[in-house]
């Protein structure tokens, strides 16, 4: 056989995964917020693409829930979703006009001492006074400093108050030791414990302290509820948190009653208090899906409109300059438009794909939303993938950081994928419904039967549920449940 080079033609077939299908598939598993951002940046890199406005006052205008129209099916809803030509208004600026080719006669004062023009567009003064302008909302360090200056007299207290409240971490505690603190301003111990106990009593009260129990000590004592016996409990926390009643009750010298009235005392008062002025608002769980009853014991579903980005491309904007361009200019545009065409198509191909897996997925648990997590049905990604004969990973991709509003709440569409837990006769449970049952029975035990994992793993194969005490245990530990030992001694102080 000779050996030499020579040329061979095969055919072979690949998965090649060019941009636009990269793009595709980031799309799919993006939020409708995320996907708002995306749309943002592509809307600055395009010219030839735009933010659908029309579409977007309309769905602000959307009816109440009871005056709305019947809901459109999935399939037509979706392909409604993005609209591809949209021509611009006659009187419209150019697209392609920079902004130093405009020019607002009105913008700018012809000579010296001429007033600008005001908010509003004219030449009047502002008569807005400053009691009308709102203020930003303070937060914990200029909260204390306000008070620093009213609360001491002497520079030096002053000095030492300023360095205890840029010590402060955000729960308002201080992690520092007053000693190194003293030793770095030259100050003595005495002096920075005194003024550091003047401002345990600042607003919110309960800053400056550097334990949990001095935290919540400043804050009984501003509520004149520092007895002997509060003292008591506050320097045994650790046997609090192990529910170590009858101990407790020993030391501090107080019946059941009294020491559950000392207990629910402690859950009024706020451990971090400096977390109130510093801690970020939640932000609100805003869904992708909108779920409502169709009025004949169905549902029907709708991408929710006031997060979904509406784009399309503007072709009359192309066929304006196209004309008049060549070289790399029309290679350019030709690109743009290719680009933007298939962005409009990426997004309509993901709101299919979406109503399709939502409607899968409410259509198989619908006992759940008709009668509670009870009846949640077992339910794996591929018997969804089989149904809207899409691929596995396809359906994962949509259901992860994706949000439906149904009449039960809002709920993450992975939600509805729990294992199966096997019964008598081949009959499956939600593993979902089985922690929601363990609930239910640690919630209903007397205090005088408290129920062990045993127990528990008995009563539910009691019900048709085959499980094994490890996995009650697991079960109890991911829902936060205390043992049976710490519920006893839980439950033995009355309230």
């Amino acid at each position: 056989m000779a050996i030499g080079p020579r040329l061979e033609l095969r055919q072979s077939a690949a998965l090649v995964i060019t941009p636009q299908l990269r793009q595709a598939i980031k799309l799919l598993q993006l939020s409708n917020l995320d996907l708002a951002t995306f749309v943002s940046e592509e809307l600055e890199r395009n010219p030839l693409l735009e933010r659908d406005e029309g579409s977007e006052a309309v769905a602000r205008e959307r009816p109440a829930p009871d005056q709305r129209e019947p809901l459109p099916s999935a399939e037509t809803d979706a392909a409604t979703l993005v609209r591809s030509e949209m021509l611009p208004a006659p009187d419209a600026t150019p697209l392609d006009a920079e902004p130093a080719e405009t020019y607002d006669a009105g913008s700018v004062a012809d000579g010296v001492g001429q007033w600008a023009p005001g908010r509003d567009g004219t030449f009047d003064p502002d008569e807005r006074g400053i009691e009308n302008v709102a203020e930003g909302p303070q937060n914990l360090r200029e909260h204390l400093s306000e008070q620093l200056r009213f609360a001491f007299a002497r520079p030096a207290d002053r000095l030492i108050g300023a360095h205890l409240i840029a010590l402060l971490d955000p729960a308002g505690r201080l992690s520092v030791d007053p000693a190194s603190l003293a030793t770095a301003l030259g100050a003595s111990f005495a002096e920075v414990e005194r003024v550091r106990a003047g401002m345990l009593q600042f607003d919110p009260v309960g800053c400056f302290a550097r334990t949990l129990a001095e935290c919540l000590a400043a804050q009984l004592a501003e509520r004149d509820r520092l007895d002997p016996a509060m003292r008591a409990l506050l320097d045994h926390l650790d046997l609090l948190a192990r529910r170590e009643m009858r101990q407790l009750m020993a030391i501090c010298g107080v019946d059941a009653e009294d020491l559950a009235e000392m207990i629910t005392e402690l859950r009024r008062l706020d451990p971090k208090p400096g977390t109130r002025f510093d801690a970020a608002p939640l932000a609100p769980l805003v869904p992708d899906i909108l779920m409502h009853p169709d009025g004949a014991g169905g549902f029907r579903l709708e991408l929710n409109p006031e997060t979904l980005p509406r784009v399309l491309v503007n072709h009359g904007y192309h066929a304006r300059i196209s004309s008049s361009l060549h070289g790399p200019e029309r290679s350019f545009l030709s690109e743009r438009l290719a680009a933007a065409n298939w962005l409009v198509r990426s997004l309509e191909q993901r709101a299919t794909t979406i109503l399709r897996v939502s409607t899968e997925i409410v259509r198989r648990q619908t006992g759940f939303f008709r009668h509670g997590v009870a009846h949640l049905r077992p339910l794996i990604l591929r018997e969804v993938a089989e149904a809207v004969e899409l691929h596995e990973s396809t359906v994962s991709r949509v259901t992860v950081n994706k949000y439906i509003a149904t009449p039960r709440g809002i709920f993450e569409l992975k939600y509805f994928f729990t294992v199966a837990i096997g019964g008598p006769g081949g009959q499956t449970h939600s593993a979902e419904a089985v922690r929601s049952r363990i609930r239910a029975l640690v919630n209903e035990e007397p205090p005088e039967a408290v129920l062990s994992d045993d127990a528990i793993a008995a009563a539910l194969k009691s019900e048709g549920v085959d499980i094994a005490r490890r996995t009650v245990a697991k079960y109890r530990e991911a829902l936060r449940i205390p043992g049976s030992q710490q519920r006893r001694r839980e439950k033995e102080v009355p309230g």
